[in-house]
């Protein structure tokens, strides 16, 4: 093994790690956002919304993340490209970049696979909670903001630590549409080192590192919380 390569390389690996954490940071926001509306939407009493957010979850769900990330990246960008309007606007600089497009992918792929886990919280809450807030005059959303949703987070928050890790394994499929996240950099020193098994073996420890990091949050989390469930 041999690992001076890192003299030359190591502030581009840096460079990909601070791409990639952005990536999670960006679409797992966005994305939660989204999840916590799709978990609502699926128990709405309104027949077409919750019919229009199981088809999306269906088709999130049912299709690879990486053909949504070429969709996007290929279809839209080739689409954008043909309006010269956007190519000149300021818009342009962000739309061009690949970046954009895979925390988009990512942030629809955390709505759709975590808003079904927000909605299995939401449904595990206790209704006598609910009615107790009704009776005490809170409205429909205040009740969701403060105790429907609150509470639905607390039973929810080993599962999101799971999916937060794996929303960070998924941002390494951004290096195949030419992003440079740490494993984009990784396949970059492979090519012009002619290492294989060193920079590999490099990425596998950083994300096994930022990994533990998560799950430390989330569990630092679970032991600060005042109120712990009982399911």
């Amino acid at each position: 093994m041999n690992f001076q390569w890192l003299q030359d390389y190591g502030p581009m690996l840096w460079r990909g790690v601070a791409v990639t954490v952005q990536l999670l940071l960006l679409s797992g926001g966005l994305g939660f956002a989204l999840a916590v509306a799709v978990g609502f939407a699926r128990l709405s009493r309104q027949p077409f919304l919750a019919w229009l957010s199981l088809s999306f979850t269906n088709l999130i769900r049912g299709t690879p993340l990486l053909v949504q990330i070429y969709v996007l990246y290929y279809g839209l960008g080739s689409l954008f490209a043909g309006f010269p309007a956007l190519r000149d606007s300021l818009l342009w600089p962000y739309l061009r970049e690949g970046f954009w497009y895979v925390a988009l992918a990512l942030a629809l792929s955390v709505a759709g696979y975590v808003g079904e886990v927000v909605r299995g919280g939401l449904a595990a809450v206790p209704k006598g909670e609910l009615e107790a807030a009704r009776a005490l005059g809170m409205s429909r959303l205040t009740t969701a903001r403060r105790i429907w949703l609150p509470r639905a987070l607390l039973i929810l928050l080993p599962s999101l630590a799971g999916e937060t890790v794996l929303l960070l394994k998924s941002t390494a499929l951004a290096s195949t549409v030419a992003v440079m996240d740490v494993l984009g950099a990784a396949n970059l020193v492979r090519a012009q080192t002619l290492r294989t098994y060193e920079p590999l073996l490099t990425v596998a420890l950083i994300y096994f590192t930022l990994a533990w990091l998560i799950e430390r949050v989330f569990l630092r989390l679970e032991k600060r919380l005042p109120v712990r469930t009982a399911f």
